[in-house]
C-alpha cells in the first residue's frame, strides 16, 4: 500500500478527512502504517550541503526526519534553519521545539514560520538545561513547558489565534507531537503524564531510549488502561550502542536512561560490540512492532547515521514498503534501488 504518493517533489499534498496537516508522516501514521523516524544531528555549518549529506543516508528508509533543537543545550544550526533547507526538497522533517531558549513571542512566531515554509509536524519539548551543554553561562528561558507550549500550537492551529487573543489569517496545518519516557522514575507517574501531554494536544509521541521491553510493556498496559491508545501514535525511541561502555556511560549520565544490566553485560561479551549493538536494536524493534499500541519506532543513531539503514533493512518493518524521498520515483534511482 502506499501511503506518501507525491505528483511534484516537495508539493504539499491535499489534507484528508481526519487530518491536521498534509504531510505524509501523517498519512502513514493514520492509515496504519508502521512508521519509522530518525534524527538529523545539525550540522556545526553554515553550508546547507552539510544538511543534505546527513539526510540522504536515510533516503528510502524513514518516514520523517527529526531536526532536534539545541539538543543537550550545545550550539547548532537550528532546527527552523535545517527543516526550512529539508522541506526545499521535498523530505518531512519534524521541527523540535525547545522551550529553554525562546519565549512564547518567538515560539508562536517559529510555529507560523515553520508552517508557512511546509513543516507538517512539530515536536514541543521543554528542553535540557543549560547547565548540560556547552554554554551554561547562558541564561535560561523556559517561559514555557511541553504541555503549555502544546496548548499555545493547537490554540494556533485550531483556534486561529495567538496565546494573546489576536487572531491569525491563515492557521499552521501540523501534527503535533511530544516526548515521554517510559524508563524515567518514577515509573507509575509515566502514563499519567503522557495523559496531560495527550489533553495539551500531543498527537503523537516519540519516547526516550526504551532498552527495558519489560518496562516498555508495563507503561503500555497502563496508557491502555487509561484510555489513550486510540487518542495518540506512540513511537518508540531506540537505537544502536557502540559498546558497554558507551552504555555504562549513558546510563549514568543521561537523566532518565536505563539500560538493563544483561544488555550491558551482551556487549561486553561480544567480539563485535558495535555489530552486538545493532543486533540488540534490530531484536528490539522486532519485539516493539508487537506491542499494543505502539505505531512505529524512532530511532536514535547519533554519530551512528549509517547504520539506520541496515537496522531497518534486518529488522524488516517496512515489509517492502519504501518511504518516500527525492528522487524515488525516478526510475534509474528506483531500479538502482531495487537491484541493491
Amino acid at each position: 500500500m502506499r501511503f506518501d504518493d507525491e505528483p511534484v517533489p516537495g508539493y504539499p499534498l491535499p489534507i484528508l478527512p481526519g487530518h491536521t496537516s498534509p504531510g505524509r508522516f501523517e498519512r502513514v501514521l493514520r492509515a496504519g502504517g508502521f512508521a519509522v523516524t530518525t534524527e538529523l544531528a545539525p550540522p556545526d555549518s553554515a553550508d546547507p550541503e552539510d544538511v543534505y549529506k546527513r539526510a540522504r543516508v536515510f533516503d528510502g528508509y524513514v518516514d520523517a526526519i527529526n531536526a532536534t533543537d539545541g539538543s543537550g543545550a550545545n550550539c547548532h544550526m537550528s532546527s527552523l534553519a535545517v527543516c526550512a533547507l529539508l522541506t526545499r526538497v521535498g523530505y518531512a522533517p519534524i521541527m523540535q521545539i525547545s522551550c529553554r531558549d525562546k519565549n512564547r513571542i518567538a515560539i508562536q512566531g517559529d510555529i507560523l514560520g515553520g508552517a508557512a515554509m511546509g513543516v507538517c509536524n512539530m515536536l514541543c519539548l521543554t528542553g535540557d538545561g543549560v547547565q548540560a551543554g556547552d554554554h551554561p553561562q547562558a541564561k535560561p528561558v523556559f517561559d514555557l513547558d511541553c504541555v503549555s507550549l502544546l496548548e499555545i500550537a493547537r490554540t494556533l492551529r485550531d483556534a486561529h489565534h495567538f496565546q494573546s487573543g489576536r487572531r491569525i489569517s491563515f492557521a499552521p496545518r501540523v501534527f503535533f507531537g511530544a516526548a515521554e519516557n517510559p524508563s524515567a522514575l518514577p515509573h507509575a507517574w509515566r502514563a499519567q503524564r503522557l495523559a496531560k501531554k495527550i489533553a495539551a494536544g500531543a498527537q503523537f509521541i516519540q519516547t526516550q531510549y526504551c532498552y527495558d521491553l519489560p518496562l516498555l510493556r508495563t507503561f503500555m498496559q497502563e496508557v491502555a488502561a487509561l484510555g489513550l491508545l486510540d487518542k495518540v501514535f506512540i513511537l518508540a525511541g531506540v537505537g544502536p550502542l557502540r559498546s558497554a561502555k558507551t552504555a555504562e556511560w549513558m546510563r549514568k549520565n543521561v537523566p532518565g536512561m536505563h539500560v538493563p544490566d544483561e544488555v550491558i553485560a551482551r556487549l561486553a561479551g561480544a567480539k563485535d560490540q558495535g555489530r552486538e549493538g545493532r543486533n540488540i536494536c534490530v531484536e528490539l524493534i522486532q519485539a516493539i512492532r508487537e506491542i499494543r499500541g505502539i505505531s512505529g519506532v524512532h530511532i536514535m543513531a547519533y554519530r551512528q547515521e549509517e547504520s539506520v539503514a541496515e537496522i531497518v533493512e534486518r529488522s524488516g518493518i517496512l515489509q517492502g514498503r519504501a518511504p518516500w524521498f527525492p528522487g524515488r520515483d525516478d526510475v534509474p534511482m528506483a531500479a538502482q534501488r531495487n537491484a541493491s
